[in-house]
């Protein structure tokens, strides 16, 4: 049931409990166990737009994170027979096994048409619908709180590999395939809890910054903002992604709104305005950089196709730039992934260089 009071029903499956929620929807053919994984859903259930998920099964060796991140997971028919040479368990054997609920059954061509006309909602999976008033009051009552120190670490990690350029990676609810980028490329990589100050990332003198990505309103991390705008005065080279660009949008007086149903899928389309060249790339967010008060060196480099929503951020006169996409793509289109070589020559350089 959703907060406008239309309701739809199905089969409950994984670990069934009712559960307060926003609801989204992703467009993703493939991936979902990658998207399963995804810190940035936390608070959230998700819509599938695909018809028929879990059909590969899961492996465990595609997780983003430690466990599944969303309250619930949302799809028209789930896959009970997978086929594939890497399957380990069965998605539905996965959902249990994390306490995630699920709907299977559902309309879901239905949901997302009324979630793209009327914009995201929260809403409430149950198995009773008889007090319609008291569901719409838990739904009403429903708020996102804190939801970037609910997935962030829990103390500094180093990761194993690389030996080259020092990389602190600002954990505001990262993907792992950030830092597996980072180390592919060499680099020793530091994991950093949300809340950690700039004076202790400065003390330990990293080459550069890493900014993840991460759930909820960017807006709601004041103490977080206060530490990037230190290390963005600070000067230390820095690349941000998703949530990390918003923040240091809004550390340098830019502004974020949310979107009416954001960009949740593995095919948005990202201009680069100098490059007049279009790349595919995997997207996960409900609120966007808006481009008002931005400071007279940040230009906008890259947008949206679909709806030229800001997709890029460049702060001349200082070595950061910010994407809103992942360049990581686990899972979705590589074609951005050379961000990462671009990052590791501004570390080297001192100065961003397209």
């Amino acid at each position: 049931m959703l907060e406008d009071g239309s309701v739809y029903g199905g089969e409950a499956r994984g670990s069934f409990k009712e559960t307060v929620c926003e609801i989204v929807f992703n467009t993703s053919m493939t991936g979902y166990v990658e998207i399963l994984t995804d810190p940035s859903y936390a608070g959230q259930g998700i819509v599938m737009t695909y018809p028929m998920i879990g059909n590969y099964g899961v492996s465990e060796k595609d997780f983003e994170s430690s466990r599944l991140q969303p309250c619930a997971f949302l799809v028209h028919e789930l896959c009970s027979t997978p086929s594939n040479f890497r399957n380990e368990m069965t998605l539905e054997e996965l959902l249990i096994k994390y306490d995630i609920p699920c709907v299977s059954g559902l309309d879901t061509r239905s949901i997302v048409k009324r979630l793209r006309e009327s914009g995201t909602m929260r809403g409430i999976i149950t198995a009773d619908i008889s007090d319609k008033d008291g569901l719409m009051e838990k739904i009403k009552a429903y708020r996102q709180e804190k939801l970037v120190e609910s997935v962030t670490a829990d103390k500094p990690t180093v990761l194993s590999g690389g030996d080259g350029a020092k990389i602190a990676l600002m954990d505001f609810g990262t993907k792992r395939n950030i830092g597996n980028s980072l180390v592919q490329r060499g680099c020793a990589v530091t994991v950093y809890p949300a809340l950690t100050t700039a004076e202790e990332i400065i003390k330990a003198s990293p080459d550069g910054i890493m900014l993840s990505n991460g759930p909820g309103d960017p807006s709601d991390c004041v103490s977080i903002i206060k530490e990037i705008k230190k290390l963005y005065d600070y000067g230390i080279p820095t690349f941000a992604i998703c949530l990390g660009h918003q923040l240091m949008a809004l550390a340098n007086g830019g502004e974020t709104e949310r979107m009416k149903y954001g960009h949740r899928g593995a095919n948005h389309p990202v201009k680069f305005i100098h490059e007049d060249r279009t790349y595919l790339s995997s997207q996960n967010h409900g609120y966007m950089v808006n481009g008002k008060g931005l400071p007279s060196n940040a230009e906008i480099n890259c947008i949206n196709v679909n709806d030229s929503t800001v997709e890029g951020i460049v702060y001349h006169g200082k070595p950061v730039f910010t994407v809103q996409f992942h360049p990581e793509a686990n899972s979705g289109p590589r074609d951005t992934s050379f961000l990462f070589d671009r990052f590791l020559k501004m570390v080297r350089e001192g100065r961003y260089d397209d």
